[in-house]
């Protein structure tokens, strides 16, 4: 791709998932729980990822307005095997990634900001 070609949000998402070894999913998902764009398993199904990323989104902006922490910017879900990371990218958007628990969270909460930037710029 040459400078003169804009990046598309499946573009993004290829970017992240190569710069990260770690990082094995991504989705972009609308705040109504719409996928958007994605790069998932074969075995996930998109539209219940956007669905329940919706879900835990609104129950987050909800925790954080009870608890007069201002404005929702990232949930971070560990489970045995690895994360799972929503993060505002925009008003109309969240990003959704998945990786192995052998990843280093600083740099994939980096590049994911990043990404977040991108998707807002797009979107």
């Amino acid at each position: 791709m040459d400078a003169s070609t804009p990046e598309t949000l499946d573009d993004l998402l290829k970017k992240l998932l190569a710069a990260i070894p770690e990082v094995k999913a991504a989705a972009i998902v609308s705040a109504e729980g719409l996928p958007i764009a994605s790069a998932l398993p074969r075995d996930v199904d998109e539209t219940r990822i956007a669905a329940m990323t919706a879900a835990l989104l609104s129950l987050s902006e909800r925790a954080i307005i009870e608890m007069n922490k201002g404005d929702f910017d990232q949930l971070y879900i560990k489970g045995s095997d690895g994360y799972l990371l929503i993060l505002q990218a925009g008003p109309n958007a969240v990003l959704t990634v998945s990786a192995d628990k052998d990843v280093r969270l600083g740099l994939i909460l980096l590049d994911c900001r990043r990404t977040c930037e991108k998707i807002a710029q797009l979107i």
